[in-house]
Protein backbone atom coordinates (compact mmCIF):
# COMPACT_ATOMS: atom_id res chain seq x y z
CA UNK A 1 0.00 0.00 0.00
CA UNK A 2 1.43 3.49 -0.88
CA UNK A 3 2.21 5.69 2.01
CA UNK A 4 0.04 8.13 2.73
CA UNK A 5 2.64 9.90 5.32
CA UNK A 6 1.98 13.56 5.68
CA UNK A 7 4.60 15.74 4.12
CA UNK A 8 6.95 18.04 5.57
CA UNK A 9 5.72 22.00 6.11
CA UNK A 10 5.46 23.41 2.72
CA UNK A 11 7.83 26.06 1.86
CA UNK A 12 6.47 29.59 1.77
CA UNK A 13 6.90 28.88 -2.54
CA UNK A 14 4.92 26.34 -2.48
CA UNK A 15 7.58 23.94 -3.16
CA UNK A 16 10.21 21.75 -0.99
CA UNK A 17 13.56 20.72 -1.29
CA UNK A 18 13.56 17.22 -2.90
CA UNK A 19 13.93 14.03 -0.15
CA UNK A 20 17.22 12.10 -0.79
CA UNK A 21 19.00 9.31 0.53
CA UNK A 22 21.11 12.06 3.18
CA UNK A 23 21.58 10.50 6.38
CA UNK A 24 20.04 9.82 9.40
CA UNK A 25 23.10 7.76 10.09
CA UNK A 26 26.05 9.64 7.90
CA UNK A 27 24.54 13.14 6.47
CA UNK A 28 26.95 13.29 3.67
CA UNK A 29 26.32 15.21 0.43
CA UNK A 30 27.54 12.33 -1.78
CA UNK A 31 25.46 14.14 -5.13
CA UNK A 32 26.73 17.27 -4.40
CA UNK A 33 30.39 15.75 -4.19
CA UNK A 34 29.89 13.57 -7.29
CA UNK A 35 28.30 16.97 -8.82
CA UNK A 36 31.48 19.39 -8.08
CA UNK A 37 33.45 20.54 -10.92
CA UNK A 38 36.68 20.07 -8.54
CA UNK A 39 36.05 16.27 -9.19
CA UNK A 40 36.76 13.87 -6.15
CA UNK A 41 40.53 14.62 -5.53
CA UNK A 42 43.46 13.67 -6.70
CA UNK A 43 47.12 11.55 -5.69
CA UNK A 44 50.53 12.40 -5.91
CA UNK A 45 51.92 12.12 -9.91
CA UNK A 46 54.43 9.41 -8.46
CA UNK A 47 51.57 7.52 -7.31
CA UNK A 48 49.99 7.79 -10.60
CA UNK A 49 49.68 4.02 -12.65
CA UNK A 50 49.68 2.41 -8.67
CA UNK A 51 47.65 -0.93 -9.15
CA UNK A 52 44.56 -1.04 -6.90
CA UNK A 53 42.47 -4.20 -6.65
CA UNK A 54 38.94 -3.87 -6.52
CA UNK A 55 37.04 -7.08 -5.69
CA UNK A 56 33.55 -7.03 -7.04
CA UNK A 57 32.69 -6.21 -10.27
CA UNK A 58 29.14 -5.43 -8.74
CA UNK A 59 27.97 -1.68 -8.74
CA UNK A 60 29.75 -0.76 -5.83
CA UNK A 61 33.21 -2.51 -7.68
CA UNK A 62 32.30 -0.45 -10.87
CA UNK A 63 31.40 2.70 -9.37
CA UNK A 64 34.75 2.50 -7.38
CA UNK A 65 37.20 1.21 -9.89
CA UNK A 66 35.92 3.69 -12.34
CA UNK A 67 36.39 6.79 -10.37
CA UNK A 68 39.88 5.27 -9.03
CA UNK A 69 41.01 5.40 -12.86
CA UNK A 70 40.22 8.82 -13.15
CA UNK A 71 42.60 9.97 -10.95
CA UNK A 72 45.23 7.87 -12.37
CA UNK A 73 45.22 5.15 -10.60
CA UNK A 74 45.48 1.22 -12.23
CA UNK A 75 42.01 -0.55 -11.15
CA UNK A 76 42.45 -4.44 -11.05
CA UNK A 77 38.91 -6.19 -10.97
CA UNK A 78 38.39 -9.37 -10.13
CA UNK A 79 34.55 -10.54 -10.28
CA UNK A 80 34.23 -14.60 -9.98
CA UNK A 81 30.54 -14.58 -12.01
CA UNK A 82 29.57 -11.70 -14.26
CA UNK A 83 30.09 -8.02 -14.16
CA UNK A 84 27.15 -6.51 -12.52
CA UNK A 85 26.56 -8.11 -9.11
CA UNK A 86 22.73 -8.19 -8.29
CA UNK A 87 22.29 -5.79 -11.06
CA UNK A 88 21.56 -8.67 -13.26
CA UNK A 89 19.40 -8.55 -16.36
CA UNK A 90 18.58 -11.81 -18.23
CA UNK A 91 17.06 -12.74 -21.74
CA UNK A 92 14.44 -15.62 -22.07
CA UNK A 93 15.50 -18.59 -24.36
CA UNK A 94 14.15 -18.29 -28.02
CA UNK A 95 12.32 -15.25 -27.13
CA UNK A 96 12.77 -11.21 -28.33
CA UNK A 97 16.28 -10.15 -26.86
CA UNK A 98 14.28 -6.88 -25.57
CA UNK A 99 12.28 -9.26 -23.40
CA UNK A 100 14.30 -9.32 -20.01
CA UNK A 101 14.01 -9.52 -16.34
CA UNK A 102 15.47 -8.32 -13.05
CA UNK A 103 16.97 -11.02 -11.49
CA UNK A 104 18.42 -8.47 -8.84
CA UNK A 105 17.36 -4.82 -8.39
CA UNK A 106 14.53 -3.88 -10.53
CA UNK A 107 13.16 -0.57 -8.93
CA UNK A 108 15.32 2.54 -7.65
CA UNK A 109 13.76 5.81 -6.06
CA UNK A 110 14.50 9.25 -7.18
CA UNK A 111 15.76 9.90 -3.52
CA UNK A 112 18.98 7.63 -4.41
CA UNK A 113 20.75 11.03 -5.91
CA UNK A 114 24.09 9.05 -5.89
CA UNK A 115 23.22 6.64 -7.97
CA UNK A 116 21.16 8.79 -10.61
CA UNK A 117 24.51 10.69 -11.19
CA UNK A 118 25.79 7.47 -12.66
CA UNK A 119 22.73 6.43 -14.62
CA UNK A 120 22.68 9.83 -15.72
CA UNK A 121 26.50 9.95 -16.77
CA UNK A 122 25.77 6.51 -18.88
CA UNK A 123 22.90 7.96 -20.88
CA UNK A 124 20.26 5.42 -19.42
CA UNK A 125 16.65 6.12 -19.56
CA UNK A 126 13.93 5.42 -16.39
CA UNK A 127 10.48 4.53 -16.43
CA UNK A 128 8.03 4.57 -13.79
CA UNK A 129 7.68 0.98 -12.19
CA UNK A 130 4.76 -0.47 -11.60
CA UNK A 131 4.37 -1.21 -7.64
CA UNK A 132 1.45 -1.69 -5.99
CA UNK A 133 -1.39 1.22 -5.84
CA UNK A 134 1.25 3.56 -7.69
CA UNK A 135 0.62 5.62 -10.14
CA UNK A 136 1.76 3.66 -13.40
CA UNK A 137 0.10 0.43 -12.03
CA UNK A 138 -3.59 0.23 -13.80
CA UNK A 139 -4.47 -1.93 -11.17
CA UNK A 140 -3.71 -4.10 -7.72
CA UNK A 141 -5.52 -6.46 -6.63
CA UNK A 142 -5.29 -7.41 -2.80
CA UNK A 143 -6.13 -11.33 -2.26
CA UNK A 144 -6.06 -12.01 1.59
CA UNK A 145 -7.74 -14.91 3.35
CA UNK A 146 -9.54 -15.78 0.29
CA UNK A 147 -11.19 -12.61 -0.07
CA UNK A 148 -9.93 -10.46 -2.90
CA UNK A 149 -10.28 -6.79 -2.95
CA UNK A 150 -9.75 -4.51 -6.58
CA UNK A 151 -8.26 -1.36 -6.52
CA UNK A 152 -7.00 1.37 -9.22
CA UNK A 153 -6.33 3.87 -5.65
CA UNK A 154 -6.04 3.32 -2.27
CA UNK A 155 -9.70 4.71 -1.89
CA UNK A 156 -10.97 1.54 -3.40
CA UNK A 157 -10.05 -0.32 -0.53
CA UNK A 158 -12.41 -1.55 2.42
CA UNK A 159 -11.89 0.71 4.84
CA UNK A 160 -9.89 -1.50 6.95
CA UNK A 161 -6.84 -0.79 4.59
CA UNK A 162 -7.33 2.88 5.12
CA UNK A 163 -7.43 2.56 8.64
CA UNK A 164 -4.13 0.62 8.71
CA UNK A 165 -2.45 3.58 6.46
CA UNK A 166 -3.44 5.65 9.11
CA UNK A 167 -2.12 3.91 11.62
CA UNK A 168 1.08 3.18 10.24
CA UNK A 169 1.46 7.21 9.80
CA UNK A 170 0.46 7.65 13.11
CA UNK A 171 2.73 5.21 13.66
CA UNK A 172 5.83 7.04 12.78
CA UNK A 173 4.72 10.70 13.66
CA UNK A 174 4.67 9.27 17.38
CA UNK A 175 7.06 7.01 17.82
CA UNK A 176 9.84 8.13 15.14
CA UNK A 177 9.44 12.29 14.84
CA UNK A 178 8.48 11.69 10.89
CA UNK A 179 7.67 14.67 10.19
CA UNK A 180 10.41 16.43 11.97
CA UNK A 181 12.76 14.40 10.06
CA UNK A 182 11.32 14.64 6.99
CA UNK A 183 11.68 18.15 7.34
CA UNK A 184 15.07 18.44 8.25
CA UNK A 185 16.54 15.83 5.72
CA UNK A 186 14.68 17.34 2.86
CA UNK A 187 16.05 21.09 3.98
CA UNK A 188 19.55 19.10 4.89
CA UNK A 189 19.77 19.97 8.18
CA UNK A 190 22.69 18.38 9.74
CA UNK A 191 22.42 19.43 13.48
CA UNK A 192 18.62 18.58 13.35
CA UNK A 193 19.00 15.12 11.89
CA UNK A 194 21.69 13.78 14.28
CA UNK A 195 19.26 15.36 17.45
CA UNK A 196 16.71 13.21 16.33
CA UNK A 197 18.22 10.44 15.03
CA UNK A 198 21.07 10.30 17.83
CA UNK A 199 17.79 9.84 20.29
CA UNK A 200 16.31 7.26 17.97
CA UNK A 201 19.32 5.01 18.15
CA UNK A 202 20.27 4.92 21.58
CA UNK A 203 16.29 4.49 22.31
CA UNK A 204 15.35 1.61 19.23
CA UNK A 205 18.86 -0.28 18.82
CA UNK A 206 16.93 -2.99 20.86
CA UNK A 207 13.77 -2.44 19.37
CA UNK A 208 12.35 -4.94 16.33
CA UNK A 209 9.77 -3.64 13.74
CA UNK A 210 7.18 -5.98 15.21
CA UNK A 211 7.95 -4.25 18.70
CA UNK A 212 7.40 -1.15 16.97
CA UNK A 213 4.23 -1.29 15.96
CA UNK A 214 3.31 -3.76 19.16
CA UNK A 215 4.59 -0.62 21.05
CA UNK A 216 1.98 1.97 19.19
CA UNK A 217 -1.31 2.89 20.50
CA UNK A 218 -2.03 3.30 16.43
CA UNK A 219 -1.65 -0.58 16.54
CA UNK A 220 -3.28 -2.08 19.28
CA UNK A 221 -5.27 -4.16 16.46
CA UNK A 222 -3.64 -7.88 15.68
CA UNK A 223 -5.73 -7.41 12.49
CA UNK A 224 -4.25 -4.13 11.55
CA UNK A 225 -0.58 -5.44 12.14
CA UNK A 226 -1.75 -8.66 10.18
CA UNK A 227 -2.75 -6.75 7.42
CA UNK A 228 -0.43 -4.15 7.54
CA UNK A 229 2.67 -7.28 7.19
CA UNK A 230 0.32 -8.57 4.26
CA UNK A 231 0.03 -5.17 2.20
CA UNK A 232 2.33 -2.88 4.03
CA UNK A 233 3.77 0.41 2.03
CA UNK A 234 5.38 1.44 -1.00
CA UNK A 235 6.53 -2.42 -2.31
CA UNK A 236 3.73 -4.20 -0.74
CA UNK A 237 4.05 -6.44 2.56
CA UNK A 238 6.31 -6.42 5.01
CA UNK A 239 5.90 -9.08 7.65
CA UNK A 240 9.13 -10.91 6.39
CA UNK A 241 10.87 -7.83 8.04
CA UNK A 242 9.03 -7.79 11.45
CA UNK A 243 12.05 -9.44 12.99
CA UNK A 244 14.71 -6.76 11.88
CA UNK A 245 15.78 -3.99 13.53
CA UNK A 246 13.01 -0.50 13.55
CA UNK A 247 16.21 1.21 12.37
CA UNK A 248 16.50 -0.33 9.76
CA UNK A 249 12.65 0.17 7.93
CA UNK A 250 13.42 4.08 9.46
CA UNK A 251 16.11 4.56 7.40
CA UNK A 252 13.86 3.47 4.35
CA UNK A 253 10.56 5.50 5.31
CA UNK A 254 12.69 8.78 5.84
CA UNK A 255 14.67 8.92 2.72
CA UNK A 256 11.31 7.55 1.24
CA UNK A 257 13.67 4.71 -0.21
CA UNK A 258 10.16 2.26 -0.72
CA UNK A 259 8.17 5.28 -2.84
CA UNK A 260 8.15 6.67 -6.27
CA UNK A 261 10.32 3.80 -7.80
CA UNK A 262 11.35 4.05 -11.65
CA UNK A 263 12.97 1.02 -13.29
CA UNK A 264 15.93 0.99 -15.70
CA UNK A 265 14.82 0.89 -19.56
CA UNK A 266 16.34 -2.08 -20.83
CA UNK A 267 17.84 -3.55 -17.77
CA UNK A 268 19.73 -1.76 -14.92
CA UNK A 269 22.97 -4.24 -15.91
CA UNK A 270 23.49 -1.73 -18.30
CA UNK A 271 25.02 0.70 -15.85
CA UNK A 272 27.67 -1.45 -14.46
CA UNK A 273 28.50 -2.70 -17.70
CA UNK A 274 28.47 1.06 -19.30
CA UNK A 275 30.82 2.28 -16.97
CA UNK A 276 33.29 -0.77 -17.68
CA UNK A 277 32.88 0.23 -21.29
CA UNK A 278 33.17 4.29 -20.66
CA UNK A 279 35.96 6.50 -21.52
CA UNK A 280 35.55 9.44 -19.47
CA UNK A 281 36.65 12.97 -20.99
CA UNK A 282 38.47 14.17 -17.62
CA UNK A 283 40.74 11.67 -16.55
CA UNK A 284 44.53 11.85 -15.45
CA UNK A 285 47.50 9.81 -16.01
CA UNK A 286 46.15 7.96 -18.71
CA UNK A 287 45.88 8.74 -22.46
CA UNK A 288 42.23 10.15 -23.51
CA UNK A 289 40.24 6.72 -24.71
CA UNK A 290 41.28 4.99 -21.54
CA UNK A 291 38.31 2.66 -20.04
CA UNK A 292 37.93 -0.03 -17.66
CA UNK A 293 37.61 -2.44 -20.13
CA UNK A 294 40.82 -1.07 -22.00
CA UNK A 295 42.73 -1.22 -18.78
CA UNK A 296 42.33 -5.21 -18.21
CA UNK A 297 43.88 -8.12 -20.81
CA UNK A 298 41.36 -9.14 -23.12
CA UNK A 299 38.92 -6.57 -21.85
CA UNK A 300 37.76 -9.07 -18.82
CA UNK A 301 38.24 -8.79 -15.35
CA UNK A 302 40.45 -11.10 -13.38
CA UNK A 303 38.94 -14.51 -12.03
CA UNK A 304 37.15 -15.25 -8.09
CA UNK A 305 39.87 -14.24 -5.51
CA UNK A 306 40.65 -17.65 -3.66
CA UNK A 307 42.90 -15.93 -0.78
CA UNK A 308 43.54 -12.62 0.65
CA UNK A 309 46.49 -12.10 3.34
CA UNK A 310 48.61 -9.77 4.67
CA UNK A 311 52.68 -9.82 3.57
CA UNK A 312 56.03 -7.65 4.29
CA UNK A 313 55.45 -3.76 3.79
CA UNK A 314 51.86 -5.01 5.15
CA UNK A 315 50.69 -5.36 1.56
CA UNK A 316 47.63 -6.87 0.62
CA UNK A 317 48.39 -10.02 -1.30
CA UNK A 318 45.64 -11.32 -3.48
CA UNK A 319 45.19 -15.05 -4.93
CA UNK A 320 42.75 -15.52 -7.65
CA UNK A 321 41.24 -18.75 -9.06
CA UNK A 322 43.31 -18.73 -11.88
CA UNK A 323 46.29 -19.50 -9.57
CA UNK A 324 47.48 -15.58 -9.89
CA UNK A 325 48.88 -13.81 -7.38
CA UNK A 326 49.78 -10.08 -6.90
CA UNK A 327 50.51 -7.95 -4.13
CA UNK A 328 48.64 -4.50 -3.73
CA UNK A 329 49.37 -1.56 -1.49
CA UNK A 330 45.47 -1.23 -1.69
CA UNK A 331 42.58 -3.42 -1.84
CA UNK A 332 38.59 -2.53 -2.38
CA UNK A 333 36.47 -5.36 -1.28
CA UNK A 334 32.97 -4.90 -2.70
CA UNK A 335 31.58 -8.37 -2.36
CA UNK A 336 29.05 -9.31 0.37
CA UNK A 337 31.07 -9.77 3.39
CA UNK A 338 30.13 -13.11 4.21
CA UNK A 339 32.53 -14.39 1.30
CA UNK A 340 35.35 -13.65 3.78
CA UNK A 341 34.45 -16.48 6.15
CA UNK A 342 33.43 -18.81 3.22
CA UNK A 343 34.67 -18.64 -0.44
CA UNK A 344 37.86 -16.59 0.47
CA UNK A 345 40.91 -17.78 2.35
CA UNK A 346 41.60 -15.04 4.81
CA UNK A 347 43.93 -14.31 7.68
CA UNK A 348 42.52 -12.69 10.44
CA UNK A 349 45.07 -9.97 10.23
CA UNK A 350 43.36 -8.63 7.47
CA UNK A 351 40.62 -6.97 9.92
CA UNK A 352 40.86 -5.82 13.80
CA UNK A 353 39.16 -8.39 15.84
CA UNK A 354 35.82 -6.42 16.72
CA UNK A 355 35.09 -5.78 13.24
CA UNK A 356 35.66 -9.67 12.35
CA UNK A 357 32.52 -10.00 14.56
CA UNK A 358 30.42 -7.58 12.83
CA UNK A 359 31.25 -9.31 9.47
CA UNK A 360 30.32 -12.40 11.32
CA UNK A 361 26.79 -11.20 12.85
CA UNK A 362 25.39 -10.12 9.08
CA UNK A 363 22.38 -10.75 9.01
CA UNK A 364 20.77 -11.57 4.85
CA UNK A 365 17.52 -11.85 4.41
CA UNK A 366 16.38 -14.44 1.45
CA UNK A 367 14.74 -13.58 -1.61
CA UNK A 368 13.11 -15.10 -4.80
CA UNK A 369 11.77 -14.22 -8.14
CA UNK A 370 10.78 -15.91 -11.11
CA UNK A 371 9.47 -14.66 -14.27
CA UNK A 372 7.62 -15.58 -17.53
CA UNK A 373 7.73 -14.36 -20.73
CA UNK A 374 3.95 -13.67 -22.48
CA UNK A 375 2.81 -13.06 -26.08
CA UNK A 376 1.01 -9.58 -25.31
CA UNK A 377 -0.36 -7.34 -21.91
CA UNK A 378 -3.47 -9.56 -21.79
CA UNK A 379 -3.93 -8.27 -18.17
CA UNK A 380 -5.72 -5.13 -19.49
CA UNK A 381 -8.30 -6.89 -21.56
CA UNK A 382 -11.54 -5.72 -19.78
CA UNK A 383 -13.91 -8.30 -17.85
CA UNK A 384 -17.14 -8.11 -19.83
CA UNK A 385 -19.45 -8.60 -16.83
CA UNK A 386 -17.48 -6.20 -14.54
CA UNK A 387 -14.90 -3.17 -17.12
CA UNK A 388 -12.34 -4.09 -15.00
CA UNK A 389 -8.80 -5.52 -15.87
CA UNK A 390 -8.89 -9.00 -16.20
CA UNK A 391 -5.59 -9.33 -14.07
CA UNK A 392 -4.06 -7.24 -11.80
CA UNK A 393 -0.47 -6.48 -9.98
CA UNK A 394 -1.55 -8.90 -6.84
CA UNK A 395 -0.34 -9.21 -3.40
CA UNK A 396 -1.51 -11.64 -1.74
CA UNK A 397 -0.72 -13.93 1.11
CA UNK A 398 -1.46 -17.20 -1.18
CA UNK A 399 2.64 -18.64 -2.52
CA UNK A 400 2.90 -15.87 -4.90
CA UNK A 401 2.97 -13.07 -2.31
CA UNK A 402 3.58 -10.40 -4.76
CA UNK A 403 2.90 -11.07 -8.93
CA UNK A 404 3.89 -7.82 -10.76
CA UNK A 405 3.08 -7.13 -14.53
CA UNK A 406 5.64 -5.71 -17.22
CA UNK A 407 4.71 -4.56 -20.51
CA UNK A 408 6.19 -2.73 -23.34
CA UNK A 409 3.18 -1.50 -25.17
CA UNK A 410 0.25 -2.52 -26.84
CA UNK A 411 0.48 -5.93 -28.48
CA UNK A 412 3.75 -6.20 -27.60
CA UNK A 413 5.44 -9.17 -26.15
CA UNK A 414 5.71 -8.49 -22.21
CA UNK A 415 7.47 -10.41 -18.74
CA UNK A 416 5.47 -11.54 -15.53
CA UNK A 417 7.11 -11.68 -12.36
CA UNK A 418 4.70 -14.24 -11.03
CA UNK A 419 6.46 -14.40 -7.99
CA UNK A 420 8.61 -11.78 -5.71
CA UNK A 421 8.97 -13.69 -2.16
CA UNK A 422 11.26 -13.37 0.95
CA UNK A 423 12.86 -14.88 4.05
CA UNK A 424 10.56 -17.86 4.88
CA UNK A 425 8.43 -17.46 1.82
CA UNK A 426 11.61 -17.68 -0.50
CA UNK A 427 13.03 -20.84 1.24
CA UNK A 428 9.73 -22.56 0.45
CA UNK A 429 10.55 -22.59 -3.15
CA UNK A 430 14.05 -23.69 -2.83
CA UNK A 431 14.22 -27.27 -3.25
CA UNK A 432 11.53 -26.30 -6.78
CA UNK A 433 12.92 -26.32 -10.25
CA UNK A 434 12.09 -23.26 -12.40
CA UNK A 435 9.24 -25.39 -14.28
CA UNK A 436 7.77 -26.40 -10.35
CA UNK A 437 7.90 -22.90 -8.78
CA UNK A 438 5.99 -21.79 -12.15
CA UNK A 439 3.43 -24.61 -11.55
CA UNK A 440 2.50 -23.43 -8.39
CA UNK A 441 2.46 -20.11 -8.88
CA UNK A 442 -0.12 -20.95 -11.92
CA UNK A 443 -1.99 -22.57 -9.35
CA UNK A 444 -2.00 -19.63 -7.15
CA UNK A 445 -2.93 -17.39 -9.36
CA UNK A 446 -5.76 -19.60 -10.94
CA UNK A 447 -7.60 -19.18 -7.64
CA UNK A 448 -7.44 -15.39 -7.54
CA UNK A 449 -8.60 -15.46 -11.29
CA UNK A 450 -10.37 -18.29 -11.91
CA UNK A 451 -11.46 -16.72 -15.32
CA UNK A 452 -7.79 -15.99 -16.64
CA UNK A 453 -6.09 -18.47 -18.72
CA UNK A 454 -2.48 -17.32 -17.90
CA UNK A 455 -0.40 -20.32 -19.49
CA UNK A 456 -2.21 -20.52 -22.82
CA UNK A 457 -0.38 -16.53 -22.94
CA UNK A 458 3.59 -17.98 -21.85
CA UNK A 459 5.54 -18.35 -24.94
CA UNK A 460 8.64 -19.37 -22.99
CA UNK A 461 10.41 -20.93 -20.23
CA UNK A 462 10.60 -19.50 -17.12
CA UNK A 463 13.94 -17.70 -15.32
CA UNK A 464 14.72 -18.39 -11.36
CA UNK A 465 17.08 -17.01 -8.88
CA UNK A 466 16.92 -17.96 -4.94
CA UNK A 467 19.84 -15.20 -3.80
CA UNK A 468 20.96 -17.56 -0.68
CA UNK A 469 21.31 -20.40 -3.13
CA UNK A 470 24.01 -17.89 -5.32
CA UNK A 471 27.52 -19.15 -4.47
CA UNK A 472 29.08 -15.85 -4.66
CA UNK A 473 26.09 -14.20 -2.87
CA UNK A 474 24.21 -16.33 -0.24
CA UNK A 475 21.59 -14.15 0.36
CA UNK A 476 19.68 -11.10 -1.26
CA UNK A 477 21.17 -8.09 1.02
CA UNK A 478 22.01 -7.38 4.74
CA UNK A 479 19.00 -6.60 7.28
CA UNK A 480 20.02 -6.19 10.60
CA UNK A 481 18.80 -7.45 13.57
CA UNK A 482 17.77 -5.93 16.80
CA UNK A 483 21.28 -4.73 18.96
CA UNK A 484 23.26 -4.59 15.29
CA UNK A 485 23.73 -1.33 15.00
CA UNK A 486 27.50 -1.15 16.93
CA UNK A 487 28.12 -3.89 14.24
CA UNK A 488 27.07 -2.03 11.30
CA UNK A 489 28.75 1.17 12.27
CA UNK A 490 32.33 -0.42 12.26
CA UNK A 491 32.03 -2.01 8.72
CA UNK A 492 30.45 1.35 7.62
CA UNK A 493 33.17 3.47 9.51
CA UNK A 494 36.22 1.09 8.38
CA UNK A 495 37.15 4.01 5.33
CA UNK A 496 38.26 5.93 7.88
CA UNK A 497 41.69 3.88 8.75
CA UNK A 498 43.97 6.44 10.67
CA UNK A 499 41.89 5.27 13.64
CA UNK A 500 43.38 1.50 12.70
CA UNK A 501 46.35 -0.11 13.86
CA UNK A 502 48.90 0.64 10.92
CA UNK A 503 49.04 -3.39 10.15
CA UNK A 504 45.01 -3.32 9.70
CA UNK A 505 44.73 -0.64 6.89
CA UNK A 506 45.30 -1.09 3.16
CA UNK A 507 41.79 -3.13 2.59
CA UNK A 508 39.03 -0.89 2.29
CA UNK A 509 35.02 -2.59 3.03
CA UNK A 510 32.57 -0.93 0.38
CA UNK A 511 29.27 -2.77 -1.50
CA UNK A 512 25.57 -1.97 -0.28
CA UNK A 513 25.80 -4.56 2.71
CA UNK A 514 28.33 -1.96 4.52
CA UNK A 515 26.23 0.59 3.56
CA UNK A 516 23.28 1.93 6.04
CA UNK A 517 20.64 1.81 3.14
CA UNK A 518 21.81 -2.00 2.41
CA UNK A 519 19.45 -3.37 -0.71
CA UNK A 520 19.75 -0.32 -1.87
CA UNK A 521 22.12 0.51 -5.19
CA UNK A 522 22.59 4.13 -3.35
CA UNK A 523 24.57 2.56 -0.45
CA UNK A 524 26.55 0.63 -2.94
CA UNK A 525 27.57 4.14 -4.66
CA UNK A 526 28.10 5.83 -1.17
CA UNK A 527 30.44 3.27 -0.17
CA UNK A 528 32.01 2.92 -3.15
CA UNK A 529 32.90 6.93 -2.81
CA UNK A 530 34.03 6.38 0.84
CA UNK A 531 36.62 3.46 -0.70
CA UNK A 532 37.70 6.00 -2.80
CA UNK A 533 38.34 8.37 -0.51
CA UNK A 534 39.97 6.06 2.07
CA UNK A 535 42.93 5.13 -1.25
CA UNK A 536 43.27 8.51 -2.20
CA UNK A 537 43.75 9.26 1.75
CA UNK A 538 46.10 6.13 2.03
CA UNK A 539 48.38 7.25 -1.28
CA UNK A 540 48.78 10.74 -0.16
CA UNK A 541 46.70 12.31 -2.09
CA UNK A 542 43.77 14.75 -1.09
CA UNK A 543 40.33 16.49 -2.25
CA UNK A 544 40.24 19.82 -3.85
CA UNK A 545 39.40 22.10 -0.60
CA UNK A 546 35.88 23.41 -2.36
CA UNK A 547 34.71 20.03 -2.12
CA UNK A 548 36.02 18.17 1.20
CA UNK A 549 34.87 14.14 0.43
CA UNK A 550 33.18 11.86 3.09
CA UNK A 551 36.53 11.45 5.18
CA UNK A 552 36.87 15.24 5.80
CA UNK A 553 34.08 16.10 7.08
CA UNK A 554 33.43 13.14 9.00
CA UNK A 555 34.43 14.22 12.62
CA UNK A 556 31.54 16.65 12.35
CA UNK A 557 29.07 14.06 10.76
CA UNK A 558 30.38 10.56 12.86
CA UNK A 559 27.30 8.30 13.07
CA UNK A 560 26.00 7.80 16.47
CA UNK A 561 28.43 5.59 18.74
CA UNK A 562 26.54 3.68 21.29
CA UNK A 563 28.30 2.42 24.34
CA UNK A 564 30.42 -0.69 24.51
CA UNK A 565 30.14 -1.28 28.28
Amino acid sequence: MTSTVPNAVQHTDGAQPPITMFGPDFPYAYDDFLAHPAGLGQIPATEHGTEVAVVGGGLSGIVAAYELMKMGLKPVVYEADRIGGRLRTVGFDGCDPSLTAEMGAMRFPPSSTALQHYIDLVGLETRPFPNPLAEATPSTVVDLKGETHYAETVEDLPQVYRDVADAWNRCLEEGADFSDMNRAMRERDVPRIREIWSRLVEELDNQTFYGFLCDSEAFKSFRHREIFGQVGFGTGGWDTDFPNSILEILRVVYTEADDHHRGIVGGSQQLPLRLWEREPEKIVHWPYGTSLKSLHVNGEPRPAVTRLHRTAGNRITVTDASGNIRSYRAVIFTAQSWMLLSKIACDDELFPIDHWTAIERTHYMESSKLFVPVDRPFWLDKDEKTGRDVMSMTLTDRMTRGTYLLDNGPDQPAVICLSYTWCDDSLKWLPLSANERMEVMLKSLGEIYPKVDIRKHIIGNPVTVSWENEPYFMGAFKANLPGHYRYQRRLFTHFMQDRLPEDKRGIFLAGDDISWTAGWAEGAVQTALNAVWGVMHQLGGATDPTNPGPGDVYDEIAPVELPED
